[in-house]
């Protein structure tokens, strides 16, 4: 466990908001350098993950709006790194990753796999796990709509 332990918070939001911005920045750190920024790579994750597959679909996975989604592909579109294809309904769009973005996302796993195993080292074996699960259900039972 940490050394310092923070001041806790008395809303689930500013603590979840907290911790985010701080687990963001140590993986910033870790993949400077790669091309990548966390959001990009667990996008790209995302779709190694679903295989093909519709916005709605990846927003669900990541718990991520529409718009914020959309902002995201776009780059990773441009990159090479994504490629959109229709489906039959065409107001609906397949993401799929391309050769490139999986050789991207093979190049900065390391650097994603050192900011893991820091983490985990930090935090320890039992809160990990525990951490991961905790997060998954505070994410299901938060879930609008």
């Amino acid at each position: 466990m940490a050394a310092e332990l923070l001041r806790a918070l008395p809303c689930a939001c500013a603590s979840l908001r907290r911790a985010a911005r701080a687990v963001t920045r140590s993986y910033e750190e870790a993949l400077r350098g790669t091309g990548l920024k966390p959001t990009q790579f667990t996008l790209l994750q995302a779709l190694e993950l679903l295989g093909p597959s519709s916005q709605r679909a990846i927003g669900r996975l990541l718990a991520l709006e529409s718009t914020t989604l959309t902002r995201t592909l776009g780059p990773l579109e441009r990159a090479g790194w994504i490629r959109g294809g229709a489906v039959s309904d065409r107001r609906e769009v397949r993401w799929a990753l391309t050769p490139a973005g999986r050789r991207r996302l093979d190049r900065a796993r390391p650097a994603w796999d050192r900011a893991q195993a820091s983490l985990r080292a930090r935090l320890g074996a039992a809160p990990w796990a525990r951490l991961s699960r905790d997060l998954a259900a505070v994410a299901a039972a938060a879930r609008v709509g």
